[in-house]
């Protein structure tokens, strides 16, 4: 039995540079909507998308350069590539190969996940365990999405399409130095999938015969993302404490000794009533959805990028990390920076 411990070693994260407000999705797009009814519902004032050309892939070069650079690790030294998608640049093969050729790192094994807004969590036990086992010494977290060109950017998507961006963040997961007191302590994850119609793009995909589309894919709009908003709120605001309090149960913590949330950002009305039901204060719960809207499997690494460059993320605090999302998948990590 190895008695590796691992880390978060470095994070990074990039959004394209086109920035698109509130505002502008009513001049763009045409959507019946204001900046005051998107605020009010979700805390989002703007997001930023791609322009043309630009693949997942491509944002997730550029956030993986600055978790290397954050990490101080030289992209020859990652032996593993993980990457979170649910908006790959094609059906197969997976995002992380198109990404592993265009960052320069070939025969690395790489390998994707499909669990949406939790996909950074369920990767990041993924590079805790592969790294305690003493196999791998260098592990590239990705999470990278390209929501904009899936959207149903109109009226009738509106309750969707309002919430969305793209971006992509990256973590470097490696082994602690001896006396290192940084550590991942662990992560807890768990799925529903009674609920996976809850949340979900129902086509195109195999479940359909004899092509991969319903007749009437464009006439239901089954070809754009469909949520039951109340349904999933409920759940979020139930299972995120619910598993933040897990995760500090496991190591016989309390909320109180918990220095610094830093949640997914799926809705700052979620988050407000987790940190609530938490009783965490407002100064120690880290947001970041009113500048990039939910951005799925980047949201955490973005977070954490951002804390600690506001000086709100410094080494030595407890760090709790939770996830919902489709599937329904939901999780939390809890770490020592």
């Amino acid at each position: 039995m190895s008695n590796v411990r691992s880390k978060i070693m470095g994070v990074g994260y990039y959004v394209p540079p086109r920035v698109v407000t509130n505002d502008d999705l009513v001049k763009l797009y045409g959507i019946d909507t204001s900046d005051e009814w998107i605020q009010q519902r979700t805390g989002i004032q703007q997001r930023h998308y791609v322009d043309p050309g630009v693949t997942n892939a491509d944002l997730a070069v550029e956030a993986s350069k600055k978790a290397l650079d954050a990490a101080g690790v030289k992209k020859e030294e990652i032996d593993f590539i993980l990457y979170a998608t649910l908006s790959p640049d094609h059906e197969f093969p997976g995002t992380s190969c198109f990404f592993q050729a265009k960052f320069g790192i070939p025969g690395v094994p790489a390998m994707d996940i499909r669990n949406q807004c939790t996909g950074f969590l369920y990767l990041l036990s993924m590079a805790n365990a592969l790294v305690r086992t003493g196999q791998y010494k260098r592990i590239l977290v990705i999470g990278s999405e390209v929501h904009s060109r899936g959207l149903d950017l109109s009226t009738q998507g509106r309750d969707v399409a309002v919430l969305f961006g793209d971006a992509a963040g990256a973590a470097v997961v490696g082994p602690c130095a001896p006396g290192d007191q940084s550590e991942i302590l662990s992560v807890h994850l768990h799925a529903d999938g009674e609920h996976a119609k809850d949340l979900w793009l129902e086509a195109p995909g195999c479940a359909f015969h004899p092509f991969r589309l319903p007749k009437d894919a464009l006439e239901t709009r089954s070809i754009y993302p469909q949520m039951n908003g109340k349904t999933v709120f409920l759940n979020a605001v139930r299972r995120m404490p619910e598993v933040v309090l897990e995760a500090l149960k496991h190591h016989n913590l309390k909320m109180s000794e918990v220095d610094l949330v830093v949640p997914h950002q799926a809705n700052l009305r979620i988050n407000e009533a987790v940190a609530k039901f938490l009783s965490v204060p407002e100064e120690k719960f880290f947001n970041t959805i009113q500048r990039f809207g939910n951005t799925t499997a980047a949201t955490i690494p973005i977070g954490l990028s951002e804390a600690a460059a506001q000086g709100k993320l410094k080494k030595g605090m407890l760090v709790a990390m939770p996830a919902f999302g489709s599937g329904f998948t939901w999780g939390a990590a809890l770490v020592r920076w």
